[in-house]
């Protein structure tokens, strides 16, 4: 596929990867760096299509090309592939906040785990991903304890805390909506009085004597370079720069148990396992997995962990 794209005269490199989207089978994308002076990467990008859907078979043909200014390379000069299927992550990434933000036949209500819930706009959807509903199942509430959730979104784990037993549950989310959001369903279900909803990052809105005795956090699993920006709430939900947020939170989260609590993370496959694991190992920490299941958008699998730190 790449010496068929590397044909066409305004093409000067060419990378061809997979890439897994948010629903449906996987797919092709071809990322490339056109020869200088060409401006119209459009029209450019649209020949590379055409052609391929004309000479090449069904399955050779990439869904999408990207120009960009240069491939990732490594020390001796070749592209380095690792990092060409990590852009294809973010893309993958930027694919979910598109759906979260989109409006298009969004419910303002949904049904999930026996119960309805309100749906604010541009508040993480579990509509939309198999998470909420998967780690929200398996969490262990303490009966008469407390539970704290970091990323509270729509507020459906925290509002089900207080629904199964807890006797005081925190939430705590970065996104003024989802903090609303989670401040609604509560008080749909009559719980707001053991239900504390804070906006902030992690657990800077806490007080510092806080403890719990369950802490769960179904986190941002794509990491980024460093160089990332932020633009919308909603990407906090998707992405977490070089893993600083995983970091602090397993590193303040210990400090903010009980005697005997659990510090508990949900995690998934399109995340980096290997260094959520690094992490862990350089703060004395290490993972035992929960509870998993593995499923399927089309052809795509994505495997759900709920992941429990403790000490090495």
């Amino acid at each position: 596929m790449e010496e068929f794209f590397l044909r066409h005269g305004a093409v000067r490199e060419v990378a061809v990867c997979s890439v897994r989207r948010p629903v449906g089978n996987s797919t092709l994308r071809a990322y490339v760096v056109l020869v200088s002076g060409v401006s119209d990467h459009d029209q450019v990008a649209a020949e590379l299509i055409t052609a391929a859907q004309e000479s090449l078979t069904w399955y050779k043909v990439p869904e999408d090309v990207v120009i960009v200014p240069e491939l990732p390379r490594n020390s001796n000069g070749k592209v380095k592939r690792s990092a060409v299927r990590k852009m294809a992550e973010l893309d993958v990434g930027f694919q979910l906040v598109a759906r979260h933000l989109d409006t298009t036949d969004r419910p303002a209500e949904f049904d999930l785990l026996g119960y309805s819930w309100h749906l604010l706009p541009e508040v993480f959807a579990p509509i939309h991903t198999a998470s909420t509903e998967l780690f929200s199942d398996w969490l262990p509430y303490p009966a008469g304890g407390s539970f704290l959730e970091i990323g509270c979104g729509a507020g459906v784990t925290a509002v089900l805390a207080a629904l199964r037993g807890c006797a005081r549950v925190a939430a705590v989310d970065i996104s003024g909506q989802a903090a609303a959001n989670t401040a609604l369903n509560a008080t749909r279900h009559g719980v707001g009085d053991r239900v504390s909803v804070h906006q902030g990052d992690l657990f800077g809105p806490l007080d510092r004597d806080d403890r719990f005795d369950v802490i769960f956090w179904n986190s941002n699993v794509i990491p980024t370079p460093e160089h990332f920006d932020y633009s919308h709430d909603i990407e906090h939900a998707i992405f977490d720069r070089e893993y600083r947020a995983h970091r602090r939170y397993l590193s303040e989260g210990m400090q903010r148990l009980t005697p005997g609590g659990v510090l508990l993370l949900g995690f998934n496959s399109l995340g980096d396992r290997v260094w959520l694991d690094r992490i862990a190992a350089e703060l004395g920490l290490e993972f035992t997995e929960y509870r998993g299941e593995t499923r399927h958008s089309g052809h795509v699998a994505v495997t759900f962990q709920l992941l429990q730190a403790v000490k090495r």
